[in-house]
């Protein structure tokens, strides 16, 4: 590792409504795998001026991708991030031949270098002039960090425009010029041995006037700049209102301002957004949530999954009212399938706060709004008040199952579906944060383990579980039950249980159901139904 000098303190990593915990828009079945690995691979075709020649990938042995990065989605999200395209391009499942044509050799190792998380990706990039390396992780939802560039212990999470100036010499004067010249967030300084590299954050790139006389008078090798991924963007002297429920219920002492509204107040403070821009933003989502949702009950096709069109079939029963009577839970367990059915198919979705748990907010809102009538207003301002509560988990525990089971995913979304189920009943703030903690204590210890590597079983009964513990924990909150525990300390809990979990009960496809022998079957007879000869090109 080289030597890490700050020159200014980096920015304060805040969640984000809009980056951290709904969205990111996407397509695949995973955002730790294969929204994260598309982000992973913007940032390493950034690095290399967006020529990549030859690329290594390695997965740890030991982790979580080494299991499932083909079935989940790493390596088409990866090439697909080689190649530019966004995480809800409709080519997106075709990335590895698009690939291919395009020249670039991508080769796949599972090898052991001991990687301290689960969803590390080590890449080692060429071209005919240059080559870097670089180790990023998925980090839950989507979001990523670049940990390491050529050997510089960087962070690099793409919520600001990175300017990275490669030396031949390192120099603290290099910095002090352009600290003089530009207005930066950031700029650090790397050292190892005769080389340098220097880091900008900022909210635009390096001009090219600035750059030209800073390549006059230093020994500059080349100048990356690596564009912003994230929706939001960060700054220096980056400051919220509030980081944890207790903090925000305090704030909200003598204003009895709804949860939703505490939202708006957040993210604007947060992202430095007009408050009309946040909660229009949110309602852009809830529409694409619900055209996923309606997509989907008409009918999805897909060869590489588990589970058919199951949706559909629900209705048609609802209708015929040939299922137990359970009003509004019905016309949730409708919209949690169809989103999952979305997902699993390949189609748009809004990760809330995961793929793998797309189903259980937006289905638990959906079905409920359509089963009382309600508006997309209303349907927005619930969202909000999930995307705080989502905040809280965010910075105190994760969203990624790798990390901390399925209750990291299924578990924080049904905390965040209770307190927006509220918000749609028009209850209090503090009826809703104590809903979330219902939900959550209710759900603590729940193991990830994805038959066939696939995120559909028993992914989607998880997540009617979650929604339907979210339903019950609302009605207990609004009829005035004590939570007994508050919600921050049921999230330091849930991340305490989940990383006490064992590997392999946290999406490794070594434990629970995963290794039942109907798993097995079922993997075998997916990987013969879909497997092509000459359409592999990785090693393990």
């Amino acid at each position: 590792m080289g030597h890490n000098a700050a020159y200014m303190k980096p920015m304060a990593p805040y969640p984000s409504i809009f980056n951290d915990v709904i969205g990111p828009v996407m397509r695949g079945p995973s955002s730790s795998h294969c929204a994260a690995s598309l982000r992973i691979g913007r940032m390493a075709r950034d690095l290399m001026a967006g020529r990549i020649e030859e690329a290594l990938i390695q997965y740890d042995r030991g982790g979580s991708i080494a299991r499932t990065h083909e079935s989940q989605g790493s390596d088409m999200g990866l090439f697909a991030g080689f190649l530019g395209w966004e995480a809800e391009d409709e080519r997106l499942a075709d990335s590895r031949k698009a690939l291919e044509r395009s020249g670039t050799k991508a080769r796949i190792e599972i090898t052991d270098f001991r990687a301290s998380h689960p969803n590390t990706h080590k890449l080692m990039l060429k071209n005919e002039e240059e080559q870097h390396e670089m180790t990023a992780l998925s980090t839950g939802g989507g979001m990523i960090e670049v940990i390491e560039i050529d050997g510089n212990a960087v962070s690099i999470r793409g919520d600001c425009f990175e300017t990275l100036v490669f030396m031949d010499s390192p120099g603290q004067d290099a910095v002090d010029f352009l600290s003089r010249r530009m207005e930066a967030d950031a700029i650090l300084l790397f050292e190892k041995g005769r080389s340098g590299l220097v880091e900008i954050k900022a909210r635009r790139f390096i001009d090219s006037k600035t750059a030209s006389e800073f390549r006059s008078r230093f020994p500059v090798r080349s100048i990356k700049t690596l564009s912003p991924l994230l929706p939001v963007l960060s700054r220096k002297n980056l400051r919220v209102p509030f980081i944890t429920c207790d903090e925000m219920i305090r704030f909200n002492k003598g204003k009895d301002l709804n949860l939703w509204e505490l939202a708006v107040l957040y993210e604007s403070e947060r992202g430095g957004l007009d408050g009309d821009d946040v909660y229009l933003r949110m309602k852009d989502l809830v529409g694409i949530m619900e055209k996923s949702a309606l997509e989907a009950i008409r009918g999805t096709k897909y060869d590489d999954r588990i589970l058919g069109y199951q949706s559909g079939k629900f209705l048609q029963q609802m209708d015929k009212n040939r299922l137990l009577e359970a009003g509004i839970l019905n016309r949730m367990i409708l919209f949690v399938t169809a989103m999952m059915e979305a997902k699993s198919a390949m189609g748009v979705i809004v990760a809330a706060p995961t793929a793998g748990s797309c189903g259980a907010l937006p289905g638990a809102c959906l079905g409920a709004a359509y089963a009382m009538g309600l508006s997309t207003d209303d349907l927005a301002q619930a969202m909000l008040a999930a995307g705080l509560i989502g905040v809280f988990i965010s910075a105190h525990a994760t969203f990624a199952a790798e990390v901390g089971g399925c209750q990291a995913e299924c578990g924080a979304g049904s905390a965040m579906a209770a307190a927006a189920l509220v918000s749609l009943a028009k209850g209090t703030t503090r009826q809703a944060t104590d809903a979330a903690s219902m939900a959550l204590q209710n759900i603590l210890g729940m193991i990830c383990d994805p038959v066939a590597n696939r995120v559909e079983v028993p992914c989607l009964g998880k997540n009617v579980l979650a929604a339907s513990n979210a339903l019950a924990c609302a009605n207990m909150a609004l009829a005035g039950f004590d939570a007994v525990i508050p919600l921050d300390e049921v999230i330091e809990t849930m991340d305490r249980v989940g990383r006490s979990l064992p590997p392999e009960l946290r999406c490794t496809a070594l434990g629970g159901l995963s290794v039942t022998p109907t798993a097995r079957r079922i993997e075998s007879e997916l990987h013969r139904r879909i497997s092509k000869p000459g359409n592999r090109n990785y090693s393990k």
